[in-house]
């Protein structure tokens, strides 16, 4: 099956065999991780061809035998605008010289992709010494102004708090960390960034302030009290995105986002794990280029890109997009009318 711009579609071919999918699967594998598949069920990995593509694989057991996840990797690093970010990326991406950025989102929501425009951005802008470290890594980067150190899980280093214990004795003046999923991986990003390293991280959160809860999950509560600390203080920036379905033709889907950028009143909500007033700080300063899911998509919707009855479909909180949206409708029978009469 294919899955296309968040659908699945059937392959007009007849069903592989357990003994073809073996034998399709298993030379792609990189030798050196072919004993993972028994041991934990699964391994993840990035497959190269000769002509220069590049696929993000996770090949695993079900069902007695093995089944697949394949998805290509786009070979061009895209921008901010390919991906119709909003333009607070690019300024938080271009002001923070050291610090902690977090994008979030569900899976398959782009946080790769975006990540990878942030670098990119910076490629084309600074001169530093990037070190990324990836399980596997998708986009392979090339030195412009920058220089990349591209390390990647099980091949590289055998795992994250590994690859993170000598990271700061690589020189790095930007660090990206592929996903911080354990007690180990956070710390070292938190500490990285506390000592001036720029450090990009992603995380599986729904939104922008479920992102402090998700971090806390990893810590006892002994130790919320300083890791909230060291995150007031090495904070700056918190981005949230999901895919949208979009209306026009050459462009299947867009991202809502979300932002909240540290200041002094978000750096003492954090200290006091008073993260249940982070929306309403966000929505009181829209001036700072910050915003919510509602506002992006109102913003999508004004400028044509989705459709009203989607953007409610994927809203936190549909009935006050509702009334937005119906000021755009008002707006537009109003217009309709004068050009009639």
């Amino acid at each position: 099956m294919f899955r296309v711009a968040a659908k699945l579609l059937h392959v007009e071919a007849d069903s592989l065999t357990p003994e073809a999918t073996q034998q399709l699967l298993w030379p792609m594998i990189p030798e050196r991780l072919r004993s993972q598949v028994d041991a934990a069920g699964g391994v993840d990995f990035s497959y190269h061809m000769e002509d220069g593509e590049r696929f993000r694989c996770s090949v695993f057991r079900a069902g007695g035998g093995l089944h697949a996840a394949i998805r290509r990797v786009n070979p061009q690093v895209p921008n901010f605008e390919q991906l119709h970010l909003p333009k607070i990326y690019e300024q938080f991406t271009t002001d923070a010289h050291d610090g902690l950025i977090i994008i979030c989102g569900v899976t398959g929501s782009g946080k790769s992709s975006t990540l990878a425009a942030m670098l990119q951005h910076i490629n084309e802008h600074r001169q530093c010494n990037i070190l990324t470290i990836e399980d596997p890594v998708e986009y392979a980067f090339h030195p412009k102004l920058s220089y990349f150190s591209q390390r990647e899980i099980g091949i590289d280093v055998p795992d994250f708090p590994t690859a993170l214990r000598s990271a700061v004795r690589q020189d790095p003046d930007v660090m990206m960390i592929g996903e911080l999923r354990d007690r180990e991986t956070i710390l070292a990003g938190i500490q990285a960034a506390e000592t001036g390293h720029l450090v990009f991280v992603t995380l599986h959160s729904a939104d922008t302030m479920q992102a402090f809860a998700r971090m806390m999950e990893f810590f006892d509560a002994k130790d919320h009290r300083f890791i909230r600390s060291s995150l007031a203080a090495s904070l700056r920036a918190v981005a949230a995105q999901k895919l949208v379905p979009s209306i026009k033709p050459d462009t299947q889907r867009v991202p809502a986002t979300e932002v909240l950028l540290n200041n002094s009143t978000v750096a003492e909500r954090i200290r006091e794990g008073r993260d249940e007033e982070l929306p309403a700080v966000i929505a009181g300063a829209s001036e700072e280029g910050m915003h919510d899911f509602n506002g992006s998509l109102y913003q999508l919707v004004k400028d044509d890109w989705i459709d009203p009855h989607v953007a409610e479909q994927y809203s936190l909180h549909p009935g006050a997009l509702r009334s937005r949206l119906h000021g755009i409708e008002v707006k537009a029978d109003t217009l309709i009318g004068k050009m009639h009469s």
